[in-house]
């Protein structure tokens, strides 16, 4: 797959899914001198986590027909991308050109509120693949899966863009902790973790660095 520029049509023609990425949600954050970290996912066990995502996608879809992968960003886009790019590859009548989309939920998180109202006008850029939403099959990929809060922001982002037939969700970790009732169907990691320690995920295309999943212990502790 030629990078990661999908064409669209209108105003997003030819824009780049990956550029200029969004902060981090909260289950992901960068080291600093009050943390301890260890990798448990290496780049060779994340390309395996995506192998086995792409052939769980297309065996649970049945195949490929109107199936689309949207990326939630930031670091959900680029995973989004590499996925497509492998169903492709398993099955070439899959044009991951015409079937990935990136997903901005800014204005529609429960933090961004004021007065508990959102603000949808507000939100940033999101890139619907060229084959549009309505009556599609959706899987929404994003890097950790925590509370639920991101996943509840996008189904709500997702529903002002079309109204999908199914909408599943695949990520690379899933720590826990959940405060809503969600889900992953796919999942690279099972990833039981403590209130104290949060998930890094660095990935080659946000962060120009080498691929990997790290556990940070908060507070220097070991």
């Amino acid at each position: 797959m030629p990078g990661s520029t999908v064409p669209t049509s209108g105003a997003n023609q030819g824009r780049n899914l990956t550029a200029a990425p969004h902060s981090a949600t909260p289950q992901s954050t960068s080291e600093d001198a009050t943390t301890v970290g260890r990798t448990i996912l290496s780049e060779d066990e994340i390309r395996r986590a995506l192998t086995r995502i792409a052939y769980e996608i297309i065996e649970t879809n049945k195949g490929v027909e109107n199936l689309v992968l949207i990326g939630i960003r930031s670091r959900g886009v680029p995973l989004a991308v590499r996925l497509a790019a492998r169903i492709q590859a398993i099955e070439p009548n899959f044009n991951a050109e015409t079937r990935i989309g990136a997903l901005d939920i800014t204005a529609y998180r429960d933090d961004q509120r004021t007065g508990g109202i959102t603000s949808p006008d507000t939100a940033g850029e999101s890139i619907m693949p060229t084959i549009g939403i309505e009556g599609k099959t959706v899987v929404l990929v994003d890097d950790v899966l925590y509370s639920g809060r991101t996943v509840r922001a996008a189904l709500d982002a997702l529903n002002a863009h079309g109204r999908p037939a199914l909408v599943r969700l695949a990520v690379l970790v899933d720590r826990g902790h959940r405060q809503l009732p969600i889900r992953a169907d796919h999942v690279g990691k099972n990833l039981p973790t403590s209130a104290s320690e949060t998930v890094r995920v660095v990935l080659t295309e946000t962060d120009n660095a080498t691929d990997r999943v790290d556990i940070i212990q908060l507070g220097g502790l070991s």
